[in-house]
C-alpha cells in the first residue's frame, strides 16, 4: 500500500479529480524541484517536464504563469510582448501569495486564485509530460493537451 499523499500534494490530486482528469499524483524520495532532478527522477527526457515559472508584470505587479518545457529558457521580453507589459520573474514570497504553492512544486492548477497562463508550445511536441503537484517531490503524468484545458491557457512561443 502507498503512502497517503503530503497536503499540498493531496491537494492538486484533489483539484485534478475535481476538474475530471484522471492524472495520479505521485510522491517521489528523489527531489522533482528542478526540471533536471525532475526528468532523472521520472525516467524522462528534460523537455517532458513541465516547469511553472512565475512572473510579474512591472506595471500592473499581475502574476503570470508561464508553463515552459524543461529544456527551454523563457524569453523575457517576448513574454512581456504576449502579456503587453514589461516582466519579471517573481521572488518567493509573491509566488506563494499567489498560487498557494513555493517554488520548485507550482503545479498547472489548484492555485488560490485563477492565473492568466502561458503554454510552452514546445511541450505539445510530447506524448506525455510531467508537472509539479504541490511539492519539490510531487509529479503526475499527463497528456500536453490537457494543459489548455487545467489551465484556460494560450500556446505560444516563449523561447529566444
Amino acid at each position: 500500500m502507498s503512502e497517503p499523499l503530503s497536503p499540498s500534494a493531496r491537494k492538486v490530486q484533489l483539484t485534478l479529480e475535481e476538474a475530471g482528469f484522471s492524472c495520479l499524483v505521485t510522491e517521489l524520495p528523489a527531489s522533482t524541484r528542478t526540471s533536471k532532478e525532475a526528468a532523472r527522477a521520472v525516467g524522462c527526457e528534460v523537455g517532458q517536464i513541465a516547469k511553472s515559472l512565475v512572473f510579474r508584470g512591472l506595471h500592473s505587479n499581475s502574476p503570470l504563469l508561464v508553463i515552459a518545457s524543461g529544456a527551454n529558457r523563457v524569453d523575457e521580453k517576448r513574454l512581456g510582448a504576449l502579456a503587453g507589459e514589461p516582466v519579471g520573474k517573481a521572488d518567493a514570497e509573491f509566488v506563494r501569495t499567489q498560487t498557494g504553492f513555493a517554488i520548485g512544486g507550482i503545479p498547472p492548477l489548484g492555485h488560490v486564485k485563477p492565473l492568466k497562463t502561458i503554454i510552452d508550445e514546445d511541450l505539445l511536441l510530447y506524448k506525455r509530460i510531467w508537472a509539479a503537484a504541490g511539492t519539490p517531490h510531487a509529479v503526475f503524468e499527463l497528456d500536453p493537451a490537457d494543459l489548455e484545458k487545467m489551465t484556460g491557457g494560450r500556446v505560444r512561443r516563449i523561447k529566444s
